[in-house]
């Protein structure tokens, strides 16, 4: 006699597929300025983490010091989290993953935290290949200590003082391709539904995942002759493609035909969907990205979207050939060497 197996049951419609309510992912209310980008970004990242699936108590949150370092106590509130030195998340990134490799773990740091302070860190972040989504909230000023330029500020913006940029921004988006990084994104922090689309990919995804999101600042960087502003976002925004994700948990269905998108498949199985715009950009393509990010410099537009993608390459920790089990529960038998075990490695230095 045969038997027809059941599909589980649903979970109500409040909860996601592991029972959780939307409000399990949330933290403290937000001491931000009312209207700060900042607070958007955290919306899409309570959205994104709730709708993947994802167990609060499983993420590691880390940021460094600035205003975007405050946003980790504003999601999440049954996860780990450290806040650390200034411009040394990128470390505590490395160790949390060294230590505990089942952990998910993002890190919120903003364009003064990671682009001037913390770029020696963040660059070996980033060719190390770190499992961990690394989000830079950039505004291009200081906005703690009342909006000084920031290395991404745009030559000849303007500061709200009337004080107009004289040096080359750093484009970090480039820089992550050029250094290694297989998941390379920018968004703006008014494109809620580009945002989550993509922050549930970078959790498909096996190794680094870099977002540049335009963050507007609304005390020091809202105005006109600002580049990072909400008005200019939204005049000077270049769309690579409309960006839909199918998670692992879900049948992958074809909708459209050959040629007018691309599915890429991630480390977990979900498949990221780009349908294309007017471009037939390829986000597989390194030179490619690169071309086009500095063309779109060049042109005085900010490009957003999934711009490089590299599924092949292995993470670091695949790298070290790590056991599977954490190393924070390991017995102090199996981390410490033997007398004989030390020996032979110091035979072999000779």
């Amino acid at each position: 006699m045969s038997t027809t197996v059941q599909p589980p049951a649903a979970a109500p419609k409040h909860m996601n597929r592991l029972g959780y309510t939307i409000a399990d992912y949330k933290g403290a209310d937000s001491t931000l300025c009312a209207g700060c980008g900042h607070d958007a970004i955290t919306s899409q990242i309570i959205k994104a983490f709730y709708e993947y699936g994802v167990e609060p108590y499983r993420v590691a949150k880390l940021s460094g010091i600035g205003c975007s370092s405050k946003t980790p106590a504003y999601f999440l509130n049954m996860s780990h989290g450290l806040n650390g030195v200034h411009g040394r998340m990128p470390s505590l990134g490395t160790g949390v993953m060294l230590a505990n490799r089942t952990l998910i773990s993002i890190g919120v740091s903003g364009d003064g935290d990671t682009a001037s302070i913390g770029m020696g860190q963040f660059v070996h972040l980033l060719r190390r290949n770190i499992p961990m989504i690394y989000l830079i909230e950039n505004n291009g000023v200081y906005g703690l200590t009342k909006g000084q330029f920031s290395a991404t500020a745009d030559y000849g913006s303007k500061a709200k003082s009337g004080v107009v940029n004289q040096l080359p921004a750093i484009d970090l988006c480039a820089m992550a391709i050029d250094l290694g990084c297989n998941f390379v994104c920018r968004s703006f922090a008014g494109d809620p539904k580009q945002l989550v689309a993509l922050l549930k990919a970078a959790l498909g995804h096996r190794g680094t995942s870099l977002f540049d999101v335009i963050s507007p600042c609304v005390t020091f960087n809202n105005h006109d002759g600002s580049t990072k502003s909400y008005k200019y976002a939204k005049d000077h925004e270049e769309l690579l493609h409309e960006i839909s994700f199918v998670p692992f948990f879900e049948q992958i269905n074809v909708e459209y035909q050959e040629g007018e998108a691309i599915d890429v498949e991630l480390h977990d199985g979900s498949h990221i969907r780009l349908r294309k715009t007017d471009k037939g950009y390829d986000p597989t393509n390194k030179g490619e990205a690169l071309d086009t990010l500095r063309n779109c410099q060049e042109s005085s537009e900010f490009l957003t979207g999934l711009i490089y993608i590299n599924e092949s390459k292995p993470d670091f920790l695949t790298l070290l050939n790590m056991v599977d089990a954490p190393l924070a529960t390991l017995p102090q038998e199996r981390v410490q060497p033997s007398a004989e075990d030390l020996t032979e490695i110091m035979a072999a230095l000779m």
